[in-house]
Formats: C-alpha cells, sequence, structure tokens
C-alpha cells in the first residue's frame, strides 16, 4: 500500500513537472488549428529543437544525468523534478508567462490524455525492474527524468489517438450545417476569399448592410469548423423562408478547402480579393493558390454572380473558374466598377465611380479594391450606389488592420492583425508618401513561404530601405535577409529599448506580441 501511494505521488510530480511543457506545445499547435503541415512549417522556420524542448529544461536536465552518476541517481532524480515544478510554478504564478490553450473540448481533451499516456509510463518505468537494487534501476529513474522533456511528443500522441474520434465529430457537425444551410433556400450567402483583404471587405459589404439582415462571420472564422458552428448557430432558430443575407469568409490553407466551406455555405454570390503568396510553402505554388481561391467561383450556380479585382494579375486566370457571369472592379479601363480621381486624404481615401462620390475612413490606396468588392455586392444586392456612399463615410476602422492613430508625438501605423507579403508592401507605399522625417519599420517576419523565405524578405527589404530610416525584426533569422536587402547596419534584432526619436513614423505590421509593441511607445 505504502509503494502504491509512493508510485502515486511521483506519477503526479512527473506531472506538475511536465505541466508547462505540455501546455506551452498544446498552445502552440492549437494556434496552428490543429494541422500537422503548419506546426511543421513553424518548427521548420523557429528551430524545431528551442520549439520542442526550449533551452533551459534539456540543460537543466543533462546536468542532472551527469550528476546522477556521481550522487544518489534518486535523490537527483526527485531533486530534478522539484526543481522543475518550481520552475514551472515561477513562471506561471510570479511571471506570468506561461503559454495556455483556449480551453475547448478538442484541447481539454488532447491534455488529458497526454497527461494520462504520461502517467502510464511513469508508473511502467517504476515497475520496469521491480526494485531498486536492480542493475538497471538507475536507468528507469533517468527515464523519469527524461520524460518532461517529451511532452510535445505525448501530445501529439495524443492527437493520433485521438484523431478518429475527432474526424467523426467533425464530419458529424459539418454534415449538420450543409443540412441545415439547405433546409434555408431563401438566404443570399456572399463567400469572400482571397490571399488579403477579405476580412476588410467583409466587414465593409456588413457594414453597408447592416440595416438589411446581414449577418458575417465574426473575427477569425473563416475555416470549416468555424463556419459550420457559425452557421448552426445563426440557423438554428431561423425560420426556414428566412431571407437573410450571410456573408461568409474563407480561409484555406490548401486545395480543397474552399470547395468544402462552399458545400457548407452553399454562396451564389463570390469575391475574390486577390492572389499573392501568403502560405506558399503549404500550397506548394501560387498557381495552387489560384487553384484553391478558383473553387470559390467554381462553385457558384449559374445564376450567381462572381466579383472580382481585375487589377490583380491573377484575375483571368480566376475567371476561367466561373459559370455565371462576373463584375471585375478595379482601376483599370477593363473594370465593371471603375474607381476614377482616387486620392488619400487625411481623412482616408477619396474616388468616384458610380457616378458618385465617395469617401471611407480607410487608410492606404491598396484598400481601394475591398471597398469597390463591397459597393459592387452591395449594389448587386439592392442598395442604391447614393445609400452606399452614405454608410460608407461612417465606416469603423478595423483595429490592427491598417489602423493609423497617434499617440504623443508619434504617428503609428498599425498593421499587426495581417502578416503577408503584399501587406507589407502596402505598408511601405503608404510610409513612403507620409511627411515624417524619421521613419521605423518593425518586422515580425512573413510566416509559411517554404524555399521563397530569403527571396520574399530580400525584396521586400529592397523597397523598405529606401524609405525607413532604420527597421527592427523581432526574428533574428530574417537579420541577414534585411541587411543584404539594402538596409546594411540599419537593422537590428528588436531590443528591450529600441530608439524611437519623438515625431517619429512607426510602422508596426506582422503579428507582433503586445510586449512588443509597448516597446516602441512611450
Amino acid at each position: 500500500m505504502i509503494s502504491l501511494l509512493f508510485n502515486l505521488a511521483y506519477i503526479l510530480l512527473v506531472l506538475l513537472a511536465s505541466l508547462s511543457p505540455l501546455l506551452t506545445f498544446t498552445r502552440l499547435w492549437q494556434l496552428k488549428e490543429w494541422r500537422f503541415d503548419r506546426l511543421r512549417e513553424h518548427l521548420r522556420e523557429n528551430g524545431w529543437w528551442t520549439q520542442l524542448f526550449g533551452k533551459m529544461r534539456p540543460a537543466l536536465t543533462l546536468v542532472l544525468l551527469i550528476t546522477s552518476e556521481f550522487f544518489d541517481f534518486i535523490l537527483i532524480n526527485l531533486l530534478g523534478l522539484i526543481i522543475m515544478v518550481i520552475l514551472n510554478s515561477v513562471q506561471t504564478i510570479l511571471l506570468k508567462k506561461q503559454p495556455v490553450p483556449v480551453w475547448t473540448s478538442k484541447a481539454k481533451s488532447i491534455v488529458v490524455f497526454a497527461a494520462v499516456l504520461m502517467g502510464m509510463v511513469t508508473f511502467l518505468i517504476f515497475d520496469w525492474h521491480g526494485t531498486w537494487e536492480s542493475p538497471w534501476a538507475r536507468y528507469s529513474w533517468y527515464g523519469m527524468l527524461i520524460l518532461p522533456l517529451l511532452a510535445p511528443a505525448f501530445i501529439m500522441l495524443s492527437w493520433i489517438i485521438l484523431s478518429p474520434l475527432d474526424l467523426y465529430l467533425k464530419n458529424r457537425v459539418l454534415n449538420q450545417a450543409i443540412r441545415l444551410r439547405s433546409a434555408h433556400p431563401n438566404l443570399r450567402v456572399v463567400g469572400i476569399t482571397g490571399s488579403v483583404g477579405k476580412t476588410t471587405t467583409k466587414e465593409l459589404l456588413a457594414h453597408i448592410l447592416k440595416d438589411a439582415d446581414a449577418v458575417a462571420t465574426p473575427e477569425h472564422v473563416n475555416s470549416e469548423m468555424g463556419v459550420a458552428n457559425w452557421l448552426i448557430k445563426i440557423l438554428k432558430d431561423k425560420p426556414r423562408d428566412a431571407q437573410t443575407i450571410l456573408i461568409v469568409e474563407m480561409g484555406a490553407y490548401r486545395k480543397g478547402e474552399i470547395a468544402t466551406l462552399c458545400r457548407i455555405a452553399q454562396p451564389s454570390l463570390g469575391i475574390i480579393t486577390y492572389i499573392g503568396q501568403q502560405h506558399l510553402s503549404l500550397f506548394g505554388s501560387r498557381d495552387a493558390i489560384i487553384q484553391a481561391k478558383g473553387e470559390l467561383f467554381a462553385a457558384l450556380p449559374d445564376t450567381g454572380r462572381a466579383f472580382a479585382n481585375s487589377d490583380n494579375d491573377a484575375y483571368t486566370e480566376l475567371i476561367k473558374f466561373c459559370r455565371c457571369p462576373v463584375t471585375a472592379v478595379g482601376t483599370g479601363q477593363h473594370a465593371n466598377i471603375q474607381a476614377v480621381d482616387l486620392e488619400e486624404t487625411a481623412q482616408g481615401l477619396a474616388f468616384k465611380t458610380l457616378d458618385t462620390v465617395f469617401n471611407v475612413p480607410v487608410a492606404g490606396t491598396h484598400a481601394i479594391a475591398g471597398i469597390l468588392l463591397a459597393i459592387a455586392v452591395a449594389q448587386e444586392l439592392g442598395t442604391s450606389p447614393r445609400e452606399i456612399a452614405r454608410c460608407l463615410t461612417t465606416f469603423p476602422p478595423l483595429k490592427k488592420t491598417f489602423e493609423v492613430k497617434t499617440i504623443g508625438s508619434l504617428t503609428i501605423l498599425d498593421d499587426t492583425y495581417n502578416s503577408s507579403p503584399d501587406s507589407v508592401r502596402a505598408a511601405i507605399e503608404w510610409a513612403k508618401h507620409q511627411p515624417q522625417t524619421n521613419k521605423i519599420l518593425v518586422l515580425e517576419g512573413i510566416i509559411e513561404l517554404g524555399s521563397a523565405e530569403r527571396k520574399i524578405h530580400t525584396d521586400i527589404a529592397h523597397l523598405a530601405s529606401e524609405v525607413f530610416t532604420v527597421a527592427y525584426v523581432a526574428h533574428a533569422r530574417h537579420l541577414p535577409y534585411f541587411r543584404d536587402g539594402g538596409f546594411g547596419s540599419r537593422v537590428s534584432v528588436i531590443t528591450e529599448s529600441p530608439n524611437v526619436p519623438d515625431g517619429s513614423l512607426i510602422v508596426l505590421s506582422g503579428r507582433l506580441s503586445e510586449s512588443t509593441i509597448k516597446r516602441f511607445l512611450p
């Protein structure tokens, strides 16, 4: 009985020592949407060793293993696990820096199952050779000391074992959403996809149609499960003859995923904002991105309508997917809805189209395509150009999406919601025309570019080096790209106390953390 209680107490100690790496890795994978392809790219870009094991824990474990050769290995093992528990407590309670997953049912299941697996392995290690006097007992204790380092492997194993159940539950939700959507034939569904500009276009259109019973997917909801769950929530209490307008943002990382979203939402109107190079390593090529995004146009019925940005060089390829009429928008003469007299003012963008003058409080001329697409769809749905123009004057600029703000003497362009080559280029082009003498670029870096990472970052550096006084990058691996791209010694990794002169323009680009952003603010 005493031996069993001791074993259980030791299992608990091992689990407490493993808690931080379990939570950290779970949170990372959750951020990557439980996708192995996205996790793989993250580990490749940021270094798999430090991402999986960290730096302090492997060093501590190595020191303890060496020390145990000269002292009582049981005592050293116990001391090592206690030290790990203390480190976890300091990180979680005192420093409050422990990453924690959002506790969805999936996250709970994976963490709990991984903990059970670790407990079982710890128990088996205890009973491996039966007695502490066994010549192999030392290695059993070594195994328990190493177990906390293997927490990511247990999370992966838990994910693999639970995958069949997860797939079953996922298909049940998707099928429920499809049946519910099919039971509401009078809905008008607008699907929106593209490499950049999806969210802005969605919010612009939702703002115009706010009085027309239009409902848009919430922030960060654009995946198969996200859209399916949202659709079920929206439609479960709607009468079958409801004529609601649904605006559905659709994201994808590989071919087939937009097609699945279209089977769920069944759009009759489709918008493709722009095709760029985002998530290039996952798609494989820009042509594959065109094929994937084009699935939206291919899914539209003959009686539907497609809306595309004719200023984008992918336009010609995209419209080949359509069997329905197409409306082209842009600034060129071939657009059906063309913006003329485009001007950026202190209040936003001013232009003329459809014989109407528009003033939209959005920064950056790159945003004109999204605005025109929203105008085109709203007009298709029965709103007059004059009414659209009136609505757009009150559009609230999106937070962290090309958001311009003033803090003290500093002017800030906060584009930290976006992370794509095209959004960075747009920020550089905007900054070029601003009056400040001192301009600072702060870049998180663009993820999931694969073998094109160096070229794309170096090309961006070439553009930025002519505009910005200095640049700061969040990751050391990006430093050579910007040095070779024209910044030379004017680029550095973000430090605790960057130099920010009064009156500077600061461009924040990419998914920068709040703690990083605060370093540049007064």
